[in-house]
């Protein structure tokens, strides 16, 4: 395999640390200074890799760009890749998720703020506005999370090109089975303790992020507002495996690549507390699907007061061993060639980290 490279989106722009080894790092940057970097994606469907990135100016707004050569070049379409239509009365404020489709190396999904869902036909250079989820007779009751109303997580399904989850704060998830033209909620079983009428609605869950696992497509893992669930029929139902963790709050979810039943978490203290439980940055990993969980910290620091937030975790996918990839909020980047076991800190003194993703070329 080739050169690992980290993109790490921040408050301030977008840094790439470089590595041949995993080992040494070369950091280069900042691209888009000044920016807040919300979203990435390394879409090697394609040669040569092609880097988008979502990030939104306080001077200009939203913008999405790409590079076909890693960074060295940026191009963005003259009109805007992402635009409203006319007819919704509606301004793009942010794109927060870039998703590879699994079965055509054209398509690209985009999830916005406002609950927007997108898909491009040209590698992400334009994108086409999914009219099924935005003329959803829910939306106008979709509220908002601590960090906008958005569409955070885009899952199409590996082994049906019909199949999608996408969730959203505050909103929930929503699947569908039919190419998009239909979605139905998804989220019996997951608690909504802050609503005042019904504490198990059938839609307005907290949802903080959703993964696949590897192994069974139809599995799926929820870190929400205080909960945490997995669901083993695409995303329909929902059971709780929080039994175990130090605490059932926090903002990502990683899933293993090439292990199923396995995935990680990364806990906070509490919505009212967020640093880690008892100031110890820690990731919480489940070899059997959420039954058991054990802690991992060696190399993250203690007494800790930071966090990850929800999209600043990422995994590599390097044959032997994917690399596991924490942000914190004060600029610090840890990794990990052993699954978690151990952490060392590969870049520091960025700004906020928002976004991680990386990827092994060829």
């Amino acid at each position: 395999m080739g050169e690992t490279v980290v993109g790490i989106g921040t408050r301030k722009g977008l840094w790439l640390a470089r590595s041949q080894d995993r080992k040494s790092w070369q950091l280069e940057g900042p691209h888009f200074l000044m920016s807040e970097v919300l979203s990435l994606l390394f879409d090697t469907r394609s040669d040569p890799t092609r880097l988008l990135v979502g990030f939104r100016s306080s001077h200009w707004g939203p913008s999405l760009q790409h590079s076909d050569d890693l960074g060295a070049t940026w191009v963005e379409h003259p009109d805007g890749s992402i635009r409203f239509p006319e007819d919704t009365d509606t301004a793009l404020k942010a794109t927060w998720q870039l998703v590879a489709d699994p079965h055509d190396p054209s398509v690209v999904w985009a999830g916005t703020e406002p609950q927007g869902l997108w898909r491009s036909a040209d590698r992400g250079e334009t994108f086409e506005l999914n009219r099924g989820l935005w003329e959803h007779p829910h939306r106008p009751q979709w509220g908002e999370g601590f960090g906008g109303g958005a569409i955070h997580t885009v899952l199409p399904s590996p082994v049906d090109a019909n199949s999608m989850l996408v969730a959203m704060s505050t909103g929930g998830v929503y699947n569908t089975r039919d190419g998009g033209e239909s979605w139905n909620p998804g989220n019996t079983g997951i608690h909504a303790y802050f609503q005042p009428h019904d504490e198990w609605p059938e839609f307005g869950q907290c949802v903080h992020k959703v993964v696949r696992d590897s192994g069974t497509p139809t599995r799926l893992y929820a870190q929400n507002h205080r909960g945490v669930y997995r669901s083993d029929d695409d995303g329909v139902t929902w059971t709780s495996i929080e039994a175990g963790l130090p605490t059932n709050f926090g903002m990502t979810a990683l899933a293993h690549p090439s292990r199923g039943d396995t995935m990680w978490l990364v806990p906070i203290a509490s919505d009212g507390e967020r640093i880690p439980p008892a100031a110890e940055l820690q990731v919480q990993r489940t070899d059997d699907a959420g039954a058991t969980w054990r802690t991992q910290h060696e190399g993250l620091p203690s007494p800790s007061y930071t966090n990850v937030l929800r999209d600043a975790a990422g995994l590599d996918n390097h044959p032997d061993e994917p690399g596991l990839y924490l942000g914190t909020r004060n600029g610090e980047v840890y990794a990990s060639l052993d699954g978690g076991d151990s952490f060392e800190r590969i870049v520091q003194q960025l700004p906020d980290v928002l976004c991680v993703r990386a990827v092994t070329l060829p």
